[in-house]
């Protein structure tokens, strides 16, 4: 059970739109902890491609379960703000929740620049990765990850740069509190 004076901060978006990056921004400024426990660092713990940790997720909710646990659970630890896809809706009791979006193309030149590859399969991916999480949240928790009527705050992270965006949000903290 979360302390009730220590607070979180939940940054969600899908990939490619600043969650992370704007979430360490955030947690710096605050001088917070900064917790961005995702599907990439549980396949990195496990030894798996990326690709590997999704298509088991996608057959076994106990993946999502797990993962999404550990966040909450890292949540409850001490005042943090916490960068991931579900963290809006996992964590209801968060002081802000925060949903960061950007058009499908902008999020692939942002994964393309972050890892390379080939645009042409970044886009393809991506495009079905959003496809099978929205699906996986809906039938793992119920969760419409196009609802953002959750959210206290929704940015377009087109408009402004990663420190711009974090900027807004710790001021948008600092002003509910």
């Amino acid at each position: 059970m979360k302390d009730k004076s220590s607070s979180i901060i939940a940054i969600s978006g899908k990939s490619g739109c600043g969650n992370t990056t704007v979430s360490r921004l955030v947690a710096e400024h605050l001088g917070r902890r900064f917790i961005n426990y995702t599907f990439r660092k549980m396949a990195e713990e496990e030894g798996k491609s990326l690709a590997d940790i999704l298509a088991l997720a996608e057959g076994d909710p106990s993946w999502d379960r797990r993962l999404d646990a550990r966040q909450v659970e890292l949540a409850h630890l001490q005042d943090c703000v916490i960068g991931s896809r579900l963290a809006m809706w996992l964590l209801p009791e968060a002081d802000l929740r925060v949903y960061l979006k950007a058009r499908p193309e902008i999020r692939v030149d942002r994964i393309y620049a972050r890892e390379g590859g080939s645009r042409e399969e970044i886009a393809v991916f991506t495009a079905q990765r959003d496809v099978r999480d929205h699906r996986r949240y809906m039938e793992t928790y119920g969760i419409n990850s196009d609802d953002l009527s959750s959210a206290h705050l929704v940015i377009d992270t087109e408009r402004w740069d990663a420190s711009q965006i974090a900027r807004i949000i710790a001021d948008a903290f600092i002003g509910r509190r």
